[in-house]
């Protein structure tokens, strides 16, 4: 069943407290974690995870043999302790000693392996967008009123003290009353080229790299890193980058609810490759009326074939007060202008990775609460969902924000939700 989604906040609120939500050995000197996918970002994870004293990396996973072997390496040299490894997600989350799993997947793989593991009574940290679509964010929220785990996604910025400053200085009313937010995704990506189906390296077990999507011939520019431009398995730009300008001009309009009406056009402008996602999108989202009885607006810019910064930052979100503008760029720092753009407040500083993982694990331990848990990510997923349902379908979409479905327009509902292959261990229950 689908909840209201204020009653769905006010669960989740409760379970990030209470006590089944805590590890289930509460102060102990080490949580025991396993990592699921040690490439790309799951590799900066393993780099910070392997130096803390407070955590043990008992396990790593991949389909990808020589990276697997890589990530066995990174962890023996610095603890000088072997860790235990598998191709398959199935035996980390079987092990009753893991308190706690990495997911660093690609897309399509975030909300089954986190569902899984949640299930499998561990708590998760799962990279950016925590799903692939919209129903698979709601089986994710579901899994952790289900299971009283805890699930934190990693869109850093909600641990960066810089980032939060400007938050509270947006919410204690220095600009006025926020109406409008925008983020955008400025920078120049290179092309991803155009392929033939190839057989997978040997070193790949591309079967289980697939997962519960249905059958897809692999070809030299679907991975790794890659998939992220193809419509079964990653979200485009706007679900690699732009999530987390996203995020944080979520976090400082704060409306009460997704959106109920979304426009986007956009589209390929200016690659002309394999990838299946806008390389340029313009989408805007508008939400109800909330319960100080303001509307509030989100835009969203992408262009990722631009060789300049837009506002002085390459990604970014702008907040418009009444009162003044706030400016903050990503991994860079803020600025709060009052009156006739009078600058009356800056600050500098990066992103913080380490901080996000102080953040999960002191919730694990009882003494902090998420910074990002699935409500944040859920949130600003469907954002993403949003806009690239809005650029396929070429029209206005008018969205429940309760049920979570498009309304009026049968073609774009589907989108919703995808295909899966069949009888495959990780399809989530009820989508």
């Amino acid at each position: 069943m689908t909840l209201p989604r204020r009653s769905f906040l006010a669960g989740v609120g409760a379970a990030a407290v209470s006590p089944a939500a805590v590890s289930s050995t509460p102060g102990a000197d080490r949580i025991i974690v396993g990592l699921i996918g040690p490439g790309g970002m799951g590799s900066n994870h393993l780099r910070n995870l392997v130096k803390r004293d407070d955590v043990t990396v008992a396990w790593v996973c991949d389909v990808d043999q020589e990276r697997l072997e890589k990530a066995i390496n990174v962890v023996e040299s610095e603890t000088t302790k072997r860790p235990r490894s598998t191709l398959d997600l199935r035996q980390v989350l079987d092990d009753s000693n893991v308190d706690a799993v990495f997911i660093a997947t690609p897309d399509h793989w975030h909300a089954p392996a986190a569902i899984l593991a949640l299930d499998a009574s561990k708590h998760v940290y799962v990279e950016k967008p925590c799903c692939h679509n919209i129903r698979e964010g709601r089986l994710m929220a579901d899994a952790v009123q289900r299971t009283g785990k805890l699930l934190q996604v990693g869109t850093q910025s909600r641990s960066t003290e810089c980032v939060a400053e400007a938050m509270r200085r947006i919410h204690d009313g220095e600009i006025g009353d926020v109406l409008v937010a925008k983020a955008w995704n400025s920078q120049r990506r290179g092309s991803i080229g155009r392929a033939e189906p190839v057989d997978p390296p040997a070193n790949l077990d591309f079967p289980a790299w697939l997962g519960p999507t249905p059958e897809f011939p692999y070809q030299k520019n679907l991975l790794h890193g890659v998939w992220r431009w193809w419509h079964n398995f990653g979200c485009g730009d706007i679900g690699n980058d732009g999530v987390h300008d996203i995020d944080v001009a979520l976090w400082g309009l704060n409306p009460d609810s997704h959106p109920e009406r979304v426009a986007c056009f956009g589209g390929k402008y200016f690659f002309d490759d394999d990838q299946q996602f806008p390389d340029t999108q313009y989408a805007q989202f508008e939400f109800p009326v909330d319960s100080n009885g303001k509307r509030k607006q989100l835009i969203f810019e992408q262009r990722i074939w631009t060789p300049y910064t837009q506002d002085g930052y390459e990604n970014g979100a702008a907040f418009y007060g009444t009162k003044g503008m706030l400016i903050c760029g990503h991994t860079v720092g803020w600025r709060l202008y009052g009156p006739r753009n009078k600058l009356f407040a800056e600050r500098t500083g990066q992103a913080d990775l380490v901080a996000h993982h102080d953040n999960f694990f002191a919730a694990i331990r009882g003494s902090a609460m998420l910074n990002a848990d699935i409500t944040v990510g859920h949130s600003s997923a469907t954002i993403v969902h949003l806009a690239n349902i809005a650029a396929r379908i070429g029209r206005v979409l008018h969205f429940d924000p309760q049920t979570e479905r498009i309304v009026d327009d049968v073609e774009a509902d589907a989108l919703i939700s995808r295909t899966y292959c069949e009888n495959h261990f990780a399809i989530p229950a009820g989508v």
